[in-house]
This record gives structure tokens, C-alpha cells and sequence, in this order.
């Protein structure tokens, strides 16, 4: 690891094809056994190094064909166009689980998983989300578009609030709960109906979550 600081505080919108709770917050199998997701996030304030990171925007998008912790996955990775290139060789470190501390963030964790990682991809990122509201947006053109909203009482129609509380999590402490729809169409294809999502605050170091 080299001996580079860094931290991130953002807000994310993640998707994937599981049941509603994603199991592997669980430690269990996926629920179709395979995984498919993509993220957006929003990076309200950072730095690596001596490179800030502040308000700047990234996504990705992965597939497994199994549970993630059997490997064999592939990602592509889009960094906010906005980035200089010092920002975008940080990002992409960050990302890539280089700098951190083995098994301290997602990104580390799923850096292991992957088998085929496609090149960067530098563009405009369009992307909201409320946590509380539970509601997102995210469009990449070319890439992905797709949003999140509210669980659904299946009799009632009123919105059902649930949240993921993570005591030893390496991606969020607390995690709102929702449903997605998402439609990617490359490097890698797929598209995710009324399926898990998760809306949260992130706090991450080179060393874990920040308390």
C-alpha cells in the first residue's frame, strides 16, 4: 500500500438485481444467483493526498456471475468529465482499491473480485439523490440510466421505510432501503426492474469507515 491519505465524504444511490435488503448484507447468496449493480455517487467533500476531491461525481457498473465473493466479476468505471487529471489518477487509485488498507472499504474488497475491469470512462454524469426521501436519479449517456424511489406497501400504496444498519460495514454505517430500475448499455448490458436499492452516507479512509 502505498503511503498516501485520502477520504472521501458522499452521498450514494446503489442498484442491483437482488430482492428488496440485498443478501449480502447478510452474508448470504445472492437471490437469482448472480449479481448485477451499478452505483452513483457524489462526493461532497475529500482528498488524496494533496489532490481535493470536493463535489466531484463517479459510477460504476458491475456484474458477477455468481456471488461476488466467488470472483470471476467485471466492472466499468465512469469518472465526472469535470475532473482534472490529477483528480481523475486519485479517483481511479481510490477506486481500484490502491492506497487502502486490505479489506477497509468496498472498494479494496471488490478490487479482489474482478477479473476484467474495462477502461475509464470520462463523462458528464448526471445524478441526484435524497437519502431521507429515499429517491435517485442517475444518467450516463451511453452507459447507464436509471433512478430509485420508495418501497411500496403492496395494499396500502404508502411508502414503507426499512434501513440496513452495518456495525462492521466497509461501505456505510446506515443505509436507507428502496426499490430501482436501471438499464445499462455499455461496455457492459444488462437492465434491473423494481430490485434492491440503497441510499447512504459515505465516510471512508484508507483505513475504513470514518466514525
Amino acid at each position: 500500500m502505498a503511503d498516501v491519505k485520502w477520504m472521501i465524504k458522499a452521498r450514494e444511490f446503489v442498484n442491483c438485481n437482488c430482492a428488496y435488503g440485498c443478501p449480502c448484507q447478510f452474508n448470504a447468496l445472492p437471490t437469482h444467483g448472480s449479481c448485477r449493480a451499478v452505483v452513483g455517487v457524489e462526493i461532497e467533500s475529500g482528498y488524496h493526498g494533496d489532490t481535493k476531491l470536493d463535489g466531484l461525481r463517479f459510477a460504476g457498473v458491475f456484474r458477477w456471475p455468481g456471488a461476488i465473493h466467488h470472483g470471476k466479476g467485471e466492472a466499468a468505471v465512469v469518472i465526472d468529465e469535470r475532473a482534472t487529471e490529477a483528480q481523475r489518477a486519485a479517483l481511479l487509485r481510490i477506486l481500484s482499491g490502491e492506497d487502502t488498507e486490505p479489506g477497509a472499504t468496498i472498494f479494496q474488497v471488490f478490487s479482489t473480485t474482478l477479473e476484467t475491469v474495462h477502461d475509464p470512462i470520462f463523462a458528464e454524469i448526471d445524478f441526484e439523490v435524497d437519502i431521507d426521501a429515499r429517491t435517485a436519479r442517475l444518467d450516463v449517456p451511453g452507459v447507464t440510466k436509471g433512478h430509485g424511489e420508495p418501497i411500496k406497501n403492496p395494499v396500502t400504496g404508502n411508502e414503507h421505510r426499512a434501513r440496513i444498519d452495518l456495525t462492521h460495514g466497509f461501505e456505510y454505517a446506515l443505509a436507507e432501503v428502496g426499490r430501482g430500475w436501471t438499464k445499462t448499455s455499455g461496455p457492459i448490458k444488462f437492465e434491473l426492474a423494481d430490485s434492491h436499492s440503497h441510499f447512504a452516507n459515505l465516510h471512508l479512509s484508507q483505513s475504513g469507515i470514518v466514525h
